[in-house]
């Protein structure tokens, strides 16, 4: 399954972190073998890369934080590399020609820690009883071998052993689960085109809740025993928002969902592809809590299936999230989103005008107004495009570009299908320029 509609800016470096990555060459799936001990926070690996060459390549390079290398191939061949600095240089025997398909095999082990970054460490994370995975936007390579760039995605098999009392919880489709001595080994499959940011893992002592009978999606959470019952108390929603959902953005991309509640406090709740991660404290009720399980599952088609070419366009991922939350309300009985927009706007008004929504930078990237102005945004659209053309064009929108790769310009160019009104000005208004524009309608 290849992606749809891949932009030019996909084979450039990321203007953000232009050190990730290397844009000569695509991956297009990974096998992962890892075993991993949550005592001695102990991870031993093995990976295996099934690439194309886009251009001539007498070396390349893997993004890999500092374990210890075991071997290198390249299409089985033993090749030079070095290992420094997050970066696997591999020199293999013989040249790639642009075009060629490829292998690479990487052996390697040590103990996991976060990726250190801006917003903190990144990555795998090692918990009081098991570990957890939060890549975004960077930290991939804190636990296998990648292309760490979100437009280079690829498919994945994740076989997993640890201690047989703990659970695992990986992206995809769990294929096996195989007990041997004191230890189990689970296979998922993921065979939807996926960015090496969002692939995760979560081991813990976990018990599954499935979430409905007959869901239309097959939605399970994964939460510590004396939390289940809470835990289906507060998610018991969530099918019910899994088919709005499915009727506003279009079909649900992938084959399953599910929910981890790692028995931590954490700040945020963390998405993945098919998976979502919540901490202890964010279970309790009430809206907040709601509008992060509406923001969660939303990403499953606004940052998942479709995916930013690069991280510029965060706002694609994060202003659509924003706005499902306020769909959701809408749809639930809670305030409409034209009160959640109008909300938004004056906390907006008071606060500095210097985040530019179509390239915000580095250092903004995650600012809480950039979610709170993307949501924005997606509510000027619909104002200006009226309802009937605005779901249709967000139906459309996820159909055609079903897991593929866009940019900020691809969805004006989408949108401005269905109206003849110009909808230059808005986009400019509020993507091109930090002040902020009046509340839509």
């Amino acid at each position: 399954m290849k992606p749809k509609h891949v932009p030019a800016a996909a084979g450039a470096p990321d203007p953000y972190f232009p050190n990730s990555g290397d844009h000569r060459y695509r991956v297009h799936r990974y096998e992962l073998a890892l075993d991993y001990r949550p005592g001695p926070n102990r991870l031993a690996g093995s990976a295996r890369l099934s690439a194309v060459a886009d251009a001539a390549l007498a070396e390349f390079a893997l993004d890999l934080a500092e374990f210890r290398i075991g071997r290198v191939l390249v299409d089985g061949k033993a090749a030079r590399y070095t290992h420094r600095g997050g970066k696997l240089r591999i020199r293999p025997a013989r040249a790639l020609a642009p075009g060629a398909a490829f292998t690479v095999e990487v052996h390697y082990a040590g103990n996991p820690r976060p990726v250190r970054s801006p917003w903190g460490g990144l990555g795998w994370e090692e918990l009081t009883e098991g570990a957890l995975v939060a890549s975004q936007p960077v930290g991939a390579p804190s636990w296998f071998p990648c292309n760490d760039r979100p437009a280079d995605k690829a498919t994945y098999q994740l076989a997993v052993t640890t201690p047989s009392p703990f659970t695992v919880v990986a992206s995809g489709r769990l294929l096996t689960r195989t007990t041997r001595a004191s230890s189990t080994t689970w296979v998922y499959e993921q065979s939807a085109p996926t960015p090496t940011y969002l692939v995760t893992v979560s081991i813990g002592h976990y018990r599954p809740v499935p979430l409905a009978v007959r869901p239309a999606v097959p939605q399970t959470g994964y939460v510590p025993e004396r939390l289940a019952a809470a835990f289906a108390r507060d998610f018991a929603r969530q099918p019910e928002m899994a088919a709005y959902f499915g009727e506003v953005f279009g079909p649900y991309p992938f084959g399953e969902y599910a929910v981890v509640v790692a028995d931590e406090e954490l700040d945020v709740p963390v998405e993945a592809q098919g998976v979502a991660t919540f901490g202890t404290n964010h279970l309790g009720g009430g809206w907040e809590r709601e509008r992060l399980i509406a923001h969660e599952l939303a990403h499953q088609w606004f940052g998942n299936s479709v995916t930013i070419a690069d991280w510029r366009h965060i706002w694609l991922n994060e202003g659509f999230a924003k706005y499902a939350e306020w769909l959701w309300s809408e749809h639930a009985g809670g305030p409409g989103a034209a009160v959640h927009a109008a909300a938004a706007h004056r906390l907006l008004a008071g606060l500095p005008q210097d985040l530019t929504l179509g390239d915000p930078g580095r250092r903004l990237m995650f600012d809480d107004r950039l979610y709170q102005r993307g949501g924005l945004v997606v509510h000027a659209l619909r104002r200006a495009l009226g309802d009937d053309a605005f779901f249709a064009m967000l139906r459309d929108w996820t159909g055609a570009n079903r897991h593929g790769v866009v940019a900020t310009a691809d969805l004006r160019a989408h949108a401005a299908r269905y109206t003849a009104a110009p909808l230059g000005p808005l986009f400019e208004a509020w993507l091109e320029r930090p002040e902020l524009p009046p509340l839509p309608g």
